[in-house]
């Protein structure tokens, strides 16, 4: 599940040395791998001071497990018929492939599934995601490039309650060097989903790139400024050395990682697992138990 990880922290380590288990890492061999594998240099000296100069595979479990001990509102699709998701992110991050493996994994639960194409910004956008669409054979809403993303939000959901759609996905804008036309869409977007439906959109889900590191933050701040954003996907982690910002990204944002994505096939998002992700860095670092 968690391959990516050996590359984040291969790198820094001989491969004869990988193969032997320990018991206790010293601070600074511990503050070097951690850097290499791009957890934020802040975070790495909150928790090294908290812990003794000889490390033990429970203690440093222990203190990597607590960044993600926070409160957040989990939302489940068995919530809400329809239930409603609005993908956010950056151009490249990787959201129309996201999209389409939820779908897919929707689909795969025996849940009817319907599309969006909210990103009528960009023509391209809108044309990948009716490939997608079709390759699934679910129905997707659609129009022509530079048309009211907000009315494509609407005709999405009032299609979805007339045809009994379990689960809509609704594709957004992500031209963030743009930020205040962007901003005022996005929050146009979430008005009307609300109008079309009460509570909608149920679930606002933002795409990082993992092969970005934590330079994802600042991405991920501005778009919960603009809007609120209630958990995050992390993709294209298996093209990463870069595992570790993980740890950041849910250190500084405080909110829920729900899946991440681990290669191009559809059925390669996979629900965030806390307690592996934190096995595996201790794998890699102390050896397999």
């Amino acid at each position: 599940m968690f391959g990516f990880i050996k590359k984040a922290f291969g790198a820094s380590k001989d491969s004869e040395v990988k193969k032997i288990k320990r018991d206790k890492i010293d601070k600074d061999e511990l503050e070097d791998l951690l850097l290499e594998a791009d957890v934020n240099y802040e975070l790495i000296e909150d928790k090294l001071d908290q812990l003794p100069n000889s490390i033990t595979r429970v203690q440093l479990y222990n203190s990597l497990i607590s960044v993600f001990d926070y409160k957040a509102n989990w939302i489940y699709p068995d919530s809400n018929k329809p239930f409603i998701e609005m993908i956010i992110g950056v151009n490249g991050a990787g959201k129309t492939t996201t999209i389409s493996k939820l779908a897919y994994k929707y689909k795969q639960d025996g849940k009817k599934v319907m599309l969006g194409a909210g990103d009528t910004f960009r023509a391209a956008a809108i044309e990948q995601l009716s490939r997608w669409a079709q390759k699934l054979d679910i129905p997707i809403v659609a129009t022509r490039q530079g048309h009211d993303p907000s009315a494509v939000v609407f005709d999405t959901i009032k299609s979805a309650i007339a045809k009994d759609i379990d689960n809509v996905i609704i594709d957004t804008a992500g031209r963030l060097h743009t930020q205040v036309n962007l901003s005022e869409e996005l929050k146009k977007m979430v008005r009307v989903a609300d109008k079309a439906l009460n509570g909608a959109p149920h679930r606002k889900l933002l795409i990082l790139d993992g092969t970005q590191g934590s330079s994802t933050i600042n991405q991920a701040k501005a778009f919960n400024e603009m809007i609120g954003i209630d958990g995050i996907i992390i993709t294209k982690l298996d093209g990463t050395a870069k595992g570790g910002a993980i740890l950041s990204i849910a250190n500084e944002l405080k909110m829920p990682i729900y899946y991440i994505g681990v290669g191009e096939k559809p059925e390669d998002l996979i629900k965030f697992d806390v307690k592996s992700y934190i096995n595996s860095i201790l794998d890699e670092i102390f050896g397999e138990e």
